[in-house]
């Protein structure tokens, strides 16, 4: 088997035995020689990869927890682009376990190395999807090219996760529909006419 081949195994076994862990254990208890352990390799073998603990769990995020986010097929318009990548962020959030995504969050609050780790790999994304979205739209003449597409994604992920991890109220397409109509379109409506 080629080198690479065995590399790419390695770094698998690793990422998934960092999934595993950080859903049984959390993030504040996870370890990298837990890992290790359970990954059957060895310590150095993960900081020759990642130099820390934050980053190794960034990396496994981004690759485990549910399908990265992709910008969906162009429609004629803004709504109908905003709506399908809505419903992008919710298979990718509903295929995912909720005690994992809140321990995380609440482990990025206290560990900085962490949260600057799911921001690049994880809400960077996201926020670059929204971003191709409006550069469509531009494209077409309904928003300038000015437009802040990073206060969009946060708002519209914070609203799937609230309701996902909060208010338990259906994350259905009823619902994504309306976020659209009554906040994310008027909310790009005020920044077009700001002074």
């Amino acid at each position: 088997m080629p080198t690479r081949r065995r590399g790419e195994i390695r770094e698998e076994a690793i990422l998934l035995a960092a999934m595993s862990l950080l859903g049984e254990v959390g993030y504040d208890r996870l370890t990298i020689e837990a890992v290790a352990e359970r990954a059957h390799a060895s310590k150095a073998t993960i900081y020759r990869r990642w130099p820390g603990k934050a980053e190794l769990v960034g990396t496994a995020v981004r690759r485990y927890a549910g399908a990265p986010v992709a910008a969906p097929p162009e429609t004629t318009n803004l709504r109908d682009d905003l709506v399908a990548v809505l419903l992008e962020l919710r298979t990718g959030l509903t295929g995912q376990d909720s005690a994992l995504i809140l321990g995380l969050l609440v482990a990025m609050r206290r560990d900085p190395d962490l949260a600057h780790a799911v921001r690049r790999h994880v809400l960077d994304h996201k926020r670059d999807v929204f971003a191709a979205v409006l550069a469509r739209a531009a494209a077409r003449g309904e928003v300038p090219e000015m437009v802040d597409h990073a206060l969009l994604a946060e708002i519209g992920s914070a609203a799937l996760l609230s309701r996902l991890l909060v208010t338990g109220e259906p994350l259905d397409d009823h619902f994504l529909h309306t976020l659209v109509d009554a906040v994310l379109l008027p909310m790009l409506s005020r920044q077009l006419n700001r002074p």
